[in-house]
């Protein structure tokens, strides 16, 4: 990484993806409970029951699709678990992808699945060529390591925060705004900032990803599970957003974040706000928006005894934590 000022999103894209140093690249120890972070398919397997119920019903509104793919699957613990849940006949009548562009999580995942009926790409666009187009897409805490635009509202006008390296530590700067009115009008976070100073982040890098592979799914859904929430009760009580990062399961905010570069991830909250719009504008329909607890509510059999016995499912619907927090949106490609 050069010690000249650069813009936070390319500052956030090096320490996550840069082939020498990035997180992803490089040093992500695991995912679970040994690792920086745990996920919701770490956890336990019930994710991986409603996602197999969610392909069901899609399975039956688009017989013709016979295409699974996961992108970014972590270590592949929610493909391993989707593929035993749908029984021996139903796996052995779809194909099955993994998207991955770390070889550090690739390994893992092999590991994992240790299976030959799984296929590997490193992006989604060779993916959906492979299948011509038609494809069943589902991704976990996926879009809240992409890059983001740091934006601040210093009470008169939007800015935008670049980081320069001086005595051997990342300082901020604010500069200008730029971005032309078509692309403004996808952030909706630009919208009604208060008199007071505010921080939000615009998801400049997921909305370059969707629109970089939309021309390629020509039919299919897919499903996009994540923390995050529609704006405005996205920033509610967050006047400093939504950025942090995780080092062995430890919360770093603000400038803290700077300070372990390459060895720790790093997040914003998703604004699926701003997905269903860029979903919209790609002809696609947005079917179902749900915090996480009603997405397994709605696909898990005796979801009611479950919740009894089941801590780790009462993890993942808890109302005030983990069931909440998550979102589930299905989008639809017709």
């Amino acid at each position: 990484m050069t010690d000249k000022a650069i813009p936070f999103s390319e500052w956030m894209r090096g320490a996550l993806f840069d082939p020498q140093g990035g997180y992803y690249a490089r040093n992500i120890r695991t995912v679970g409970r040994g690792g920086d972070f745990s996920t919701s398919a770490t956890i336990s397997r019930v994710l991986g029951e409603a996602m197999t119920a969610w392909l069901a019903t899609e399975i039956n509104l688009a017989p013709s699709v016979r295409t699974v793919i996961e992108v970014g699957g972590g270590e592949g613990s929610l493909m391993r678990d989707t593929m035993k849940s749908l029984g021996f006949w139903c796996r052995h009548r779809l194909r099955f992808i993994l998207v991955e562009s770390s070889s550090v999580l690739r390994e893992k995942q092999k590991s994992t699945l240790q299976s030959g009926r799984v296929e590997w790409f490193d992006n989604l666009p060779a993916a959906l060529n492979a299948c011509e187009g038609r494809a069943f897409i589902f991704h976990n805490e996926l879009l809240d390591a992409f890059p983001v635009t740091l934006a601040q509202w210093d009470g008169t006008s939007w800015k935008v925060v670049w980081l320069e390296k001086l005595d051997g530590r990342w300082t901020e700067q604010l500069r200008d705004l730029s971005l032309d009115n078509e692309a403004a009008r996808h952030f909706s976070a630009l919208a009604h900032p208060s008199a007071e100073p505010q921080r939000r982040e615009l998801g400049t890098a997921a909305d370059a990803w969707l629109r970089s592979w939309a021309g390629h799914w020509h039919e299919g859904a897919m499903l996009t599970l994540d923390y995050g929430d529609v704006f405005p009760k996205l920033y509610h009580r967050k006047p400093r957003g939504t950025l942090r990062a995780y080092l062995h399961h430890q919360v770093l905010t603000g400038t803290q974040v700077y300070e372990n570069m390459g060895r720790q991830d790093i997040t914003a909250d998703v604004n699926f706000t701003d997905i269903m719009r860029r979903g919209e504008s790609l002809g696609w329909s947005n079917v179902t928006f749900e915090n996480q607890r009603q997405f397994l509510q709605r696909h898990l059999r005796d979801f009611g005894k479950r919740i009894v016995s089941d801590s780790a499912l009462n993890f993942l619907t808890d109302e005030e934590g983990a069931g909440a927090a998550f979102k589930v949106l299905t989008q639809r490609q017709t």
